[in-house]
């Protein structure tokens, strides 16, 4: 989001808050977010793809909710609902090209009528299908979320979105050999495909509370939250989406508006200054000193912090102007003493997705089908591959992967420390002095074992993160 769509947000919310009935606001914050879809999506040198990214995302949000559907809904209000969601959203975007004067919500002129139209038909055939066939076919939630996983490793790998780029150009008609893994900027689906697979997955386990096709859309697609997050859940979503009446307006203004103030100072203030003089794969070739480059490691751990915490500063207090109070996800992570406290404090929401769906069902898997194992090598095993996970989320490069196992790593590591400490050594731990120092240790050695990971983080292939190791260790 820039500075603007910032603005504007704002401007927005505060009407919607503030001049229309409680009963509406759910409408026109669902209208807010489908157009943001559009709006927030960045532009892509392949003909049209900035408008059908967004409309796509807006088919899976509405096809998810047609599988997870409640099965008491009557038939008639859901299907106006859904047309209205389907049709509506991608027509009134395609139509603004024929507008002189509002053309065009999408960084790149809508394609023609011609061509949007049969694709919101046949959106809306599927979505009368899964809705009126998928009840009871258990199958159906599972190959929707193989289908997400399916376009997250397409979108998430260079060779495969290299490959999906030129077989989109192929079918625009464009040349096939400036195809790059960049040409797919598929605005917030990672965020996006995680809340429908976490939708999915609890309507297979009985958990997921009833929600309408308007409330569901919102959760999925909420404009605040759309491009970075955080992670929410639907049970934590609908009651704030629900609440009627003005009662807490005026605090919620107030602390939205701390908040996205708080946001603005980091990400525009502290972060971008800090992205002056941060680590990269340019720069890290040209650094001649150690201290310098330690100086640009640095510099890179707290311009990402503030980025990233910026970016969730402004969509908490977007959501909170909405009456919405979204999750926290960072809660000061490298002050925390050790690798697990500075896990549970940073991208909260995406460590206790992985956690949720993934992380426990393994662990409780692997005690109860291998009872021969050895604990820890069940805590190894849970611990790597999350975090492997967590690394490849960010993309499927060898970078990433190396920065997961890490992390993955050193949380063993962690754990085995403790419980040794506990057996050998718990009267120095349980005293003041000894909790105290601990501390201080645990936080300073944390900070640097996270510090030194981002090397894996920033450097785009793994020879380039050896080297500047070497550079950082004087060698």
């Amino acid at each position: 989001m820039t500075l603007v769509h910032i603005l504007v947000f704002i401007v927005f919310t505060l009407l919607v808050r503030w001049l229309w009935p409680p009963h509406r606001r759910g409408w026109f914050i669902l209208v807010g977010s489908l157009l943001a879809v559009f709006w927030l999506q960045p532009s892509t040198p392949i003909r049209n793809l900035d408008f059908w990214l967004p409309a796509a995302s807006i088919a899976l949000t509405v096809l998810t909710w047609a599988i997870v559907r409640p099965a008491q809904t009557s038939s008639r209000v859901p299907w106006v609902t859904g047309m209205i969601l389907i049709v509506g959203s991608f027509l009134a975007v395609g139509l603004l090209r024929y507008i002189p004067g509002l053309c065009c919500l999408t960084p790149s002129r809508p394609p023609q009528l011609i061509q949007v139209l049969p694709a919101a038909v046949l959106t809306l055939v599927v979505f009368a299908l899964l809705y009126r066939y998928s009840p009871g076919k258990n199958w159906v939630p599972g190959g929707a979320i193989a289908l997400l996983i399916t376009l997250f490793v397409i979108l998430k790998s260079p060779a495969l979105a290299s490959l999906a780029s030129s077989g989109v150009r192929d079918l625009q008609g464009q040349s096939t050999e400036l195809a790059t893994f960049t040409d797919l900027p598929w605005l917030g689906f990672s965020y996006l495909a995680f809340r429908l697979i976490h939708a999915l997955r609890d309507f297979q386990s009985n958990k997921l509370p009833p929600a309408s096709a308007e409330e569901f859309s919102v959760y999925a697609l909420f404009y605040p939250a759309v491009t970075a997050g955080p992670i929410d859940r639907l049970q934590r979503f609908l009651p704030d989406l629900r609440r009627a009446g003005q009662s807490e307006a005026v605090e919620d203004t107030i602390q939205g508006g701390k908040r996205i103030f708080y946001g603005i100072i980091k990400k525009f203030v502290l972060a971008d200054s800090l992205a002056l003089i941060s680590i990269n794969s340019q720069n890290a070739f040209q650094a001649n000193s150690t201290a310098w480059m330690w100086v640009m490691l640095y510099a890179y751990a707290f311009r990402l912090f503030f980025d990233f915490s910026g970016y969730t500063d402004i969509a908490i207090g977007l959501g909170r102007l909405a009456g919405i109070r979204l999750p926290e996800n960072f809660d000061q992570p490298y002050l925390k003493p050790n690798l697990t406290a500075f896990w549970n404090s940073w991208h909260m929401t995406l460590a206790q997705w992985f956690r949720a769906y993934f992380f426990n069902p393994l662990t409780r898997s692997l005690r109860s089908r291998y009872r021969a194992f050895p604990a820890w090598s069940i805590i190894l095993i849970g611990q790597l591959s999350t975090m492997i996970l967590i690394g490849l989320w960010h993309g499927i490069t060898w970078s990433f992967f190396a920065w997961g196992a890490w992390h993955g790593s050193g949380l063993f590591i962690h754990n085995r420390w403790v419980e040794w400490r506990r057996s050998r050594a718990p009267a120095v731990v349980d005293s003041p002095s000894g909790s105290k120092i601990s501390g201080f240790m645990g936080g300073l050695v944390t900070f640097h074992f996270v510090l030194l990971g981002w090397v894996w983080f920033a450097m785009p292939d793994p020879e380039i993160a050896l080297d500047v190791f070497s550079k950082l260790f004087g060698r």
